[in-house]
C-alpha cells in the first residue's frame, strides 16, 4: 500500500519573497527529492495545507492508517522528513512508536487524524 507524503509548496514560512524567489515550501520539496523518497512513499506537492502560521508543512497519509500533519519545517529537515516517512510506511496502522520517530516528528506534529472508516449504508 502506498503512503502519500504531501508537501505544501506555496508555503512562505512567514517570509516576504521577491519576484521570482522560490518559496521555502518548494525548497523543502526539492530537498526531499534530493534526499531520496523512500520505497512505498509517493511525494505529492500541494498548494496549501492550511498551516500557514506554522512554517513549512507536510502531511503523511495512507488508506486505513492514521494521518499526520507536521509543521515548522524547512529544507534543512529533509533527511528527517524522509526518515519519518519511511518509518510511517513501515507501520501497518500509521502509528510509529514515539521513540522511533525523528525528533521533528515528535515535537512538530500539528495534527493527528484518525483513519476514515466506511459507515454502513442506511437501511432503505
Amino acid at each position: 500500500m502506498t503512503v502519500t507524503l504531501h508537501v505544501c509548496i506555496t508555503c512562505r514560512a512567514g517570509q516576504t519573497l521577491g519576484e521570482g524567489e522560490v518559496t521555502p515550501g518548494k525548497r523543502l520539496h526539492g530537498a526531499i527529492l534530493e534526499a531520496g523518497v523512500p520505497d512505498g512513499v509517493k511525494l505529492i506537492p500541494v498548494e496549501c495545507l492550511s498551516a500557514c502560521s506554522q512554517g513549512c508543512s507536510v502531511a503523511l497519509s495512507a488508506p486505513g492508517r492514521w494521518s499526520y500533519v507536521y509543521g515548522r519545517l524547512s529544507d534543512a529537515n529533509a533527511q528527517d522528513v524522509v526518515a519519518g516517512a519511511a518509518a510511517y510506511a513501515a507501520a501497518p496502522d500509521g502509528l510509529v512508536p514515539w521513540r522511533s520517530r525523528p525528533e521533528i516528528f515528535r515535537k512538530q506534529s500539528l495534527a493527528r487524524i484518525p483513519p476514515i472508516v466506511a459507515l454502513p449504508e442506511a437501511a432503505e
